[in-house]
């Protein structure tokens, strides 16, 4: 017979008397508890199995009796799905510091997610980190931008354990005219020669957001060898990601879902722990955040809600 919640506190209860130190939290608001390994995988034995309320798209089927044939698609649905908590592990990716408005104008005239990123870092990470932290659930952190953590004790075990990744792409050879068209786009396109110091500088300090910094050994990946390495030793079929930009650093950068996908792991999203790149069409609606959670639906894995998560967790 499965055991009730009750044993499951009652067994918890003993095995914390006897490591000898109960969970307290750690310094920072929402920073969770110390949790131990022996008691993770403790965790993991009495209950790996979770419950989880998920959304997914259903991307068929076309009813050409329609003006629109693609609208009789039965769109977003929600089901509750089992994921396990042995092979799955919550990813936050990019979630920087990025300064403030005042001292870095020029970025934040480019970046205008920041706002929405640090109002998430600051109204959803203690919650969702904490819930996961508390329960011994696996997490990761995937870097990138800039060297804030090469010092961190969580880097520094995967980078030692992970080695040299090989089969670095070779890169072509540039030449005057393709010097001058990047130039051009760096002009014109992104950032602005304007904006161009500023954002050096900015990313010349980046590090993580106060609510987003790994706590202890917590494991830290700046690439896709890494992470998979990560995955490969903790045996994680199934990353959730949260972090910035849905549809740019989670999609595509190094770590990134589209990088996973490859090595046959699933990659779901946390629907509110996550922003957009927007434009000037899109930037009211957040129309791009929900193209960008459709296509992980859709290519790559589920889409969850934190508040759905952190109960789950409980």
């Amino acid at each position: 017979m499965a055991p009730t919640r009750r044993d499951f506190m009652k067994q918890m209860t003993g095995i914390l008397a006897a490591v000898g130190a109960f969970p307290r939290p750690l310094s920072g608001e929402g920073q969770g508890v110390r949790v131990t390994s022996e008691i993770r995988n403790e965790v993991r034995h009495v209950n790996d199995i979770i419950k989880l309320p998920a959304s997914y798209y259903q991307h068929f089927d076309a009813d050409f009796k329609r003006e629109v044939p693609g609208e009789g698609y039965g769109g977003w649905k929600k089901a509750d799905i089992e994921i396990s908590r042995k092979h799955t592990a919550i990813v936050v990716m990019h979630a920087w510091d990025m300064g403030t408005r005042e001292g870095y104008p020029g970025w934040h005239r480019v970046v205008e997610y920041i706002p929405r990123a640090d109002k998430i870092c600051e109204t959803v990470f203690p919650k969702l980190l904490g819930a996961v932290r508390g329960s011994g659930f696996r997490l990761f952190h995937v870097v990138g931008g800039g060297d804030y953590y090469s010092y961190l004790p969580g880097y520094k075990k995967t980078a030692g354990s992970a080695g040299v990744p090989t089969g670095i792409p070779e890169q072509i050879k540039s030449d005057p005219v393709m010097d001058k068209l990047n130039r051009f786009r760096g002009e014109n396109v992104f950032v602005g020669k304007h904006n161009e110091e500023d954002v050096a500088k900015g990313f010349k300090r980046l590090d993580f957001a106060k609510n987003a910094k790994p706590v202890g050994d917590e494991p830290i990946a700046e690439n896709a060898h890494q992470l998979f390495a990560l995955c490969k030793h903790h045996g994680i079929n199934h990353l959730i990601y949260a972090g910035f930009a849905i549809n740019w650093c989670l999609l595509v950068s190094p770590g990134g879902m589209l990088d996973m996908s490859r090595h046959g792991i699933m990659c779901s999203a946390i629907r509110d722990a996550v922003t957009a790149v927007e434009n000037k069409e899109s930037a009211r609606t957040e129309s791009h955040k929900e193209e960008a959670l459709w296509r992980v639906a859709l290519a790559y894995g589920f889409v969850f809600d934190s508040q759905d998560i952190v109960k789950a967790l409980g």
